[in-house]
């Protein structure tokens, strides 16, 4: 029976529990989901040549031995390589590995078979099409690291137990309808980031919110083009517009190496083909990817880092990106360098949902120019949005969503939501429930002001704010306080009065009885 995807979720973290030891959150998410991705790739690798030599009557295992190895192994990883991206032997597999491990119920030693079977998938890709997609994606995966252990024996004993618990999971890849597993990852991304603090930052944005931004770029679409995620992370935003719609391809550019292998891995997992996504390893405002930068894109969702440092080079007012604006955002808030980027990545009929910090409401100097640009010479912003403070992993800072496209219906107006007290509390984190997501995405549908939640602002009206979007200005939330009704406080005062000389009296009685001096 096909288990639920909560009983995966829990068999998943129960093993990841296991490497933690002295690890910090975002080291022993590294093992474990690139152990989880080796045998991903094991399983897809097995079932598909079963099904290439499904004609010949043979199994995938039976190859090795065989009269005909040789040319069947060709055949089979040709075939691969094209379908897959990549190749393993049959005495490569996961399954293979943590069976050799496992010897007799005794830890065997394979740090050294496992090391060169991680090495040889990316190899198996040199000179064919995946290369990019498939390059070094192993490489946090350091088996020597004495964070695994003290001593070799050590560190071996805890990778095959590692590996032994995994064997036992089943991925269920044979369902193609289901993406159990794929939900899975994220869901044990997810449980990283909660602990990551403000690291987590770097690669996650919660769920909900991650939910609000595809919705908003995918309203009555049910095909994408393409979307983009100029700082994509573990690509988890990418992967939640395609819950909303189907789309043909995913693009996104992300400057850590590590979480940039988390991305490829990511989409890899969620059978997103190699040939469907391009993800590029570089700084997106500094060094933006010369193919990305020839594409213009159907929907752009993002969460850059909250006003991050940029080198603000006076080169850049050269750049297509941000020469029209005459400004270039600070070098110590990057906020607006991004809103610049994604707008030159942006379709004619595209539409951009990105989270920023409330700062970008209201800052002056270079911000405020970028700013009145975009609504008053270009008419780009159709939405402001303000989210609950405390939703974001490692920051509480209070946030936005700015929605901007070049082509807008409504383009004499612009739309203010407040929902920034709509959320639940649990401990210390603020989280956006169901009805708050809906209650954001059917305001920002039917375009409505509602009393101390939303309202439609003219243009002028903007003007008149001198290009201000401090959400207040436009949303009234004063809650009048109800009155004081001073003849009952008066009266409430004089009953406690009267009750704390009958209680002095009760206190002046006992000390009386037991022979003591009065406290007053």
């Amino acid at each position: 029976m096909t288990q639920s995807k909560q009983q995966l979720e829990q068999q998943l973290w129960n093993i990841a529990n296991t490497l933690r030891g002295k690890m910090g959150a975002d080291e022993f998410r590294d093992y474990i989901l690139g152990f989880i991705f080796y045998k991903y790739l094991s399983r897809k690798m097995e079932l598909h040549a079963n099904k290439i030599l499904k004609p010949d009557n043979l199994t995938f295992h039976e190859l090795e031995g065989h009269p005909q190895e040789k040319e069947y192994l060709e055949a089979v990883k040709d075939d691969a390589l094209e379908h897959l991206g990549y190749f393993l032997k049959p005495s490569e597999l996961f399954s293979e590995l943590a069976r050799r491990g496992n010897g007799n119920g005794k830890s065997k030693f394979i740090l050294g078979d496992l090391a060169k079977v991680l090495t040889n998938i990316e190899q198996s890709t040199m000179g064919s099409e995946s290369e990019e997609d498939f390059g070094n994606l192993f490489e946090d995966l350091d088996l020597t690291s004495s964070k695994l252990g003290k001593t070799e024996e050590a560190k071996n004993e805890l990778i095959v137990k590692v590996l032994t618990h995994l064997d036992q999971v089943d991925f269920d890849l044979e369902n193609t309808e289901s993406d159990v597993l794929g939900d899975a990852y994220e869901y044990l991304i997810g449980k990283f980031a909660s602990g990551a603090g403000k690291k987590a930052g770097e690669f996650y944005t919660p769920q909900q919110v991650s939910k609000i931004l595809a919705k908003l770029v995918t309203i009555e679409k049910e095909q994408i083009k393409n979307v983009y995620d100029p700082t994509c992370g573990s690509g988890s935003l990418l992967l939640r517009v395609s819950k909303e719609a189907n789309v043909g391809a995913f693009f996104g550019q992300e400057s850590n190496p590590t979480t940039y292998n988390l991305c490829r891995m990511n989409m890899i997992m969620h059978d997103v083909h190699y040939k469907r996504f391009d993800i590029h390893n570089e700084d997106t405002l500094e060094n933006p990817s010369p193919q990305h930068l020839e594409e213009k894109f159907e929907a752009i969702v993002a969460n850059p880092p909250f006003s991050a440092n940029w080198s603000a080079s006076p080169l850049f007012m050269s750049d297509d990106r941000f020469s029209p604006y005459g400004k270039l955002a600070p070098k110590t808030k990057a906020d607006f360098a991004f809103v610049q980027h994604m707008v030159h990545q942006l379709s004619n009929t595209g539409t951009i949902a990105c989270v920023l910090p409330h700062g970008v409401l209201f800052r002056g100097a270079a911000e405020g120019h970028i700013r009145k640009y975009l609504i008053k010479d270009k008419n780009y912003l159709d939405a402001v949005i303000g989210l609950p403070s405390n939703i974001f992993y490692g920051t509480s800072i209070p946030t936005c969503i700015l929605v901007l496209k070049k082509n807008r219906e409504h383009s004499k107006d612009i739309l203010f939501i407040d929902s920034s007290e709509h959320y639940e509390k649990i401990k210390t984190q603020n989280y956006l429930r169901e009805e708050d997501v809906e209650k954001i995405i059917d305001t920002y549908k039917n375009r409505t002001t509602i009393d101390k939640y939303s309202f439609v602002a003219s243009l002028d009206e903007v003007k008149e704010n001198d290009y201000n979007l401090n959400i207040p200005r436009y949303v009234d939330t004063f809650e009048e306080e109800e009155p004081v009704d001073l003849d009952a406080v008066s009266a409430e005062l004089k009953g406690l009065k009267n009750d704390i000389k009958t209680t002095d009296a009760e206190i002046a009685d006992f000390c009386n009885q037991l022979g003591i001096e009065q406290p007053f």
